[in-house]
């Protein structure tokens, strides 16, 4: 019995396979206009012989794009199958990593903008959220931002998570709301 766990927050595709609270398959692909191809080829070596019984998939904060490619994929798999699926904070994962009483994860929002949360003592205490850099620096609290989710700590965070963890408005605005 195997987890398929993966993320499509940042600009890195992860697909990882727990058996037995270990990974045992854990590949990614950069680039954050490429999630779409790469998580089926990724998905498709992963599981191969192998029966998965749960699907994790990171709710973001992330980019609208990125983080439907992951949600959508992760759901119809588990549909398909009718196996559960769970999600998990994005930058929890992050946040998993880091050895630091008191810090602040960010991950790249694009448009010069980041998305954030604070973590005391492991626990998150504020966010997520989404502020340009020099606002979160402002906070005057040790940033991690050269890290991106790891998937060795998904299936321990994960959670009930049901809708995705979207910070702005959408860029698309309606015909009739136009000016």
């Amino acid at each position: 019995m195997s987890i398929l766990a993966i993320d499509t927050a940042a600009s890195r595709t992860s697909v990882v396979i727990i058996e037995n609270g270990e990974a045992v398959f854990s590949e990614s692909r950069d680039g954050a206009m490429s999630h779409g191809p790469a998580l089926p080829e990724l998905v498709q070596v992963a599981i191969k012989n192998r029966e998965i019984t749960e699907v994790l998939v990171g709710m973001g904060p992330g980019p609208y794009t990125g983080l439907r490619v992951g949600i959508t994929f992760a759901q119809t798999f588990a549909w398909a199958r009718n196996i559960p699926v769970r999600g998990f904070c994005s930058l929890d994962a992050i946040a998993a990593q880091v050895d630091e009483s008191d810090f602040i994860v960010t991950i790249d929002a694009r448009r010069k903008e980041v998305y954030w949360a604070r973590y005391t003592d492991g626990v998150r205490v504020a966010g997520p959220a989404v502020d340009l850099p020099a606002v979160v620096a402002a906070r005057r609290i040790k940033v991690v931002s050269d890290l991106f989710p790891d998937p060795k700590y998904f299936a321990e965070i994960a959670d009930e998570f049901n809708e995705p963890i979207y910070l702005r408005r959408p860029d698309a605005v309606a015909t009739a709301d136009r000016k």
